[in-house]
């Protein structure tokens, strides 16, 4: 599943959920798929957060290509 269908049947599982139009039952069923969902969206998150590069330049101008976790590590030292 892409990840903009998988945010598509999230926001369609919150919106039935805030109508408060069924079941607890079916609320419970719907909510678990919601949580399956939103895993599967973190995964496909984080395989497109390692697909990333930063491209940079150093002080003298020659570019470097870094992993996004290296840039986003690089601030916390």
């Amino acid at each position: 599943m892409k990840f903009e269908e998988a945010l598509h049947k999230l926001e369609r599982i919150v919106e039935e959920l805030e109508a408060g139009n069924i079941s607890l039952d079916k609320a419970i069923k719907i909510y678990q798929d919601g949580m399956l969902i939103s895993k599967q969206c973190l995964e496909l998150l984080d395989k497109a957060e390692k697909k990333i590069q930063i491209c940079s330049k150093d002080k003298d101008g020659n570019i470097k290509v870094k992993s996004f976790k290296e840039k986003d590590n690089a601030g916390k030292d």
